[in-house]
C-alpha cells in the first residue's frame, strides 16, 4: 500500500497535480489577458477616433467661421485667418474644400479649396444634407492617403444658395498611433504573462510542497524508516495522515492477533500430539509383549500433523501473507547471534562457521523476526549437511536503484543437491535424505516467506561440490527507524 501511494505522488505525466493546477492556472490567465487587451485596444481605437473627430471638427467650425459670400454673391474664405500651418502646405494631410450644391444633392465640387490639396479636389459622396448636420466620410486623397472627413451643409442668400464645407484629415499617424499601442499592450501583456505564470508556478510549488513532505513520509515508511507517517502535515492532510497511521496500527494489531492465536492454537495441540506420540511409542515397544499394530499408524500421523502445525505457525509469523510496513531489520547482528546459537547446537561436530560481513551496516526492509526465521532455517540447514565447515556472506545487489536489495550467501561443503532434486527440496515437507533430522519444511517456509517480501532462495552448487543457499531480500535504506 506505501509503495502504491509513493508511486502516485511520484509519477508525472497528464495525471499529475502540479501538471493540472499550472496549465488550468496559466490557460485561464492567458484567456483573461487577451479578452483584456481586447477590450483596451478597443477602447484606445475608440477614443483615438473620438479625439480625431473632435479636432477635426473643431477645425470644420475654424473654415466655416471663415466663410462668407463677397458682393457678388461668390463664396470667398480667407486662408490666412485660419490658424493652422497646414492649411497653406501641399499635401500636408489636413485639407478643406468648398462645393456648390443644388437641391437634389448635385453640385459643382471645389468651388474653393485649400492651398494643401494643390491641383487635386475631394471626391465627396453625393448625399443630401441638412442644415447644421455633419457627415462623416472616409474616403481616398492626394497620394492615396486614406482620409477622414467631415462636411456641413450652409445656406446662404434666403434659401437660394447652398454650399457643402467638408474638412479632411490623413488617418496615416492615427492608424500608426493605434498599432503602437497594440504592439505595446500585447508586448506588457505577454510580460504579465510570464510574471503570473511564474507567480502560479511559485504558488503551485508552495501550495504542493506539503505533499512532497507526505512523499518522504511514505518512503520512511516503504523502506522501513519510520513505522508510521512522521511529521506535520496541513489541515487539509493532517486527516489523510492521522487516517493512514490508524490503519498502520489496526493492521498491526490485527497481525498480532492473528500471530498470537496461531500460535495459541499451535501450543494448544502440540501437547495432546505430544501425549499420543508417547503413548504410540509405548504401544510400538511393549516390555514382553507383542507391539500394536495401531502405534505405527499413530506415530505417522502424529508426525504429520507436527508438520502441519509447524507450518501453519511458520505461515503465521508472515503476518497473514503481507508484511508490514515500517519494519528494519539490521542484518549484521541477527546473522551473528544465529551463528553463535548453532554453533552451540552443533558443538559435537566440530563445524566451522565463517561470517563474512561488510563493514556498513546493512537493513532488511522487514521484521527481525522474520529475518531470524529465513536465516535460521538456511543456517541450521547448512550446518545437518555440512562436513567441516559452513560459510555465511553478506552483500548488496546494485541491480535496480529503485528497489536495492541484499544478498546472504550461505555455503556449506555437504554433498550438495543435485540440479534435478533442487525442485523438490523446496517443495513443501519433501526430505531427500530420512537419515537427518528435519520436518522437510524449512527451504519452503524460506522461499515463501522471502516471496512475501519482494525476494527469493536460489540453491546453486559451490566449486568444492557442497551446496550454496542465496536469500536476496529487499534493503533498507540506513536511519532512525
Amino acid at each position: 500500500m506505501t509503495q502504491t501511494l509513493g508511486a502516485a505522488l511520484r509519477r508525472p505525466g497528464p495525471r499529475s497535480l502540479r501538471r493540472r493546477l499550472l496549465v488550468a492556472t496559466v490557460a485561464g490567465v492567458a484567456v483573461a489577458l487577451l479578452l483584456a487587451g481586447l477590450a483596451l485596444n478597443g477602447m484606445f481605437e475608440r477614443h483615438v477616433h473620438k479625439q480625431f473627430e473632435q479636432a477635426l471638427t473643431y477645425q470644420l467650425d475654424q473654415v466655416m467661421a471663415r466663410f462668407e459670400l463677397d458682393a457678388r454673391g461668390q463664396p470667398v474664405l480667407v486662408e490666412q485667418a485660419l490658424s493652422d500651418p497646414r492649411w497653406n502646405k501641399p499635401y500636408s494631410g489636413l485639407y478643406w474644400q468648398v462645393d456648390a450644391m443644388d437641391t437634389d444633392g448635385q453640385g459643382r465640387t471645389g468651388v474653393l479649396r485649400s492651398r494643401s490639396l494643390w491641383d487635386t479636389t475631394l471626391a465627396l459622396q453625393a448625399d443630401a444634407l441638412d442644415d447644421g448636420a455633419v457627415h462623416v466620410h472616409h474616403v481616398a486623397g492626394p497620394l492615396g492617403a486614406q482620409l477622414l472627413v467631415l462636411e456641413r451643409r450652409v445656406t446662404t442668400a434666403g434659401e437660394s444658395a447652398r454650399w457643402r464645407i467638408a474638412v479632411a484629415a490623413d488617418e496615416t499617424a492615427m492608424q500608426a498611433a493605434m498599432v503602437q499601442f497594440s504592439r505595446a499592450l500585447a508586448g506588457s501583456l505577454a510580460v504579465l504573462l510570464v510574471l503570473l505564470a511564474a507567480a502560479a508556478w511559485a504558488q503551485v510549488a508552495v501550495g504542493l510542497r506539503p505533499l512532497k513532505v507526505l512523499e518522504t513520509a511514505l518512503q520512511d515508511v516503504e523502506q522501513g524508516r519510520a513505522p508510521q507517517l512522521l511529521g506535520t502535515f496541513p489541515a487539509e492532510l493532517q486527516p489523510v495522515a492521522d487516517g493512514f497511521n490508524k490503519v498502520l496500527t489496526r493492521n498491526t494489531q490485527v497481525v498480532e492477533r492473528a500471530r498470537a492465536q496461531a500460535a495459541n492454537l499451535a501450543h494448544a495441540l502440540k501437547t495432546p500430539l505430544t501425549v499420543l506420540e508417547q503413548a504410540a511409542r509405548a504401544a510400538a515397544s511393549p516390555a514382553g509383549e507383542a507391539p500394536h499394530a495401531l502405534a505405527p499408524l499413530v506415530q505417522e500421523q502424529v508426525q504429520v500433523a507436527r508438520r502441519h502445525i509447524d507450518w501453519h505457525l511458520a505461515r503465521a509469523r508472515m503476518a497473514g501473507g503481507t508484511p508490514l510496513p515500517g519494519q528494519r531489520a539490521e542484518l549484521g547482528p541477527a546473522v551473528q547471534g544465529l551463528v553463535r546459537v548453532m554453533d552451540k547446537v552443533h558443538a559435537g561436530r566440530g563445524l566451522v562457521l565463517r561470517v563474512n560481513l561488510p563493514d556498513q551496516p546493512i537493513f532488511f526492509a522487514g521484521e527481525e523476526q522474520d529475518l531470524q526465521e529465513m536465516v535460521g532455517n538456511l543456517l541450521d540447514n547448512a550446518c545437518k549437511w555440512a562436513q567441516s565447515a559452513v560459510r555465511v556472506g553478506v552483500q548488496t545487489e546494485p541491480v535496480d536503484p529503485a528497489a536495492p536489495k541484499l544478498r546472504v550467501e550461505i555455503e556449506d561443503d555437504g554433498p550438495g543437491i543435485d540440479a534435478s532434486q533442487r525442485a523438490s527440496a523446496l517443495q513443501r515437507g519433501v526430505r531427500l535424505d530420512e537419515s537427518v533430522a528435519g520436518s522437510g519444511l524449512g527451504l519452503a517456509i524460506v522461499q515463501e516467506l522471502a516471496g512475501l517480501y519482494g525476494g527469493h532462495l536460489e540453491l546453486t552448487p559451490t566449486p568444492r561440490g557442497g551446496l550454496c543457499a542465496a536469500l536476496v531480500l529487499p534493503r533498507a535504506a540506513p536511519g532512525v527507524a
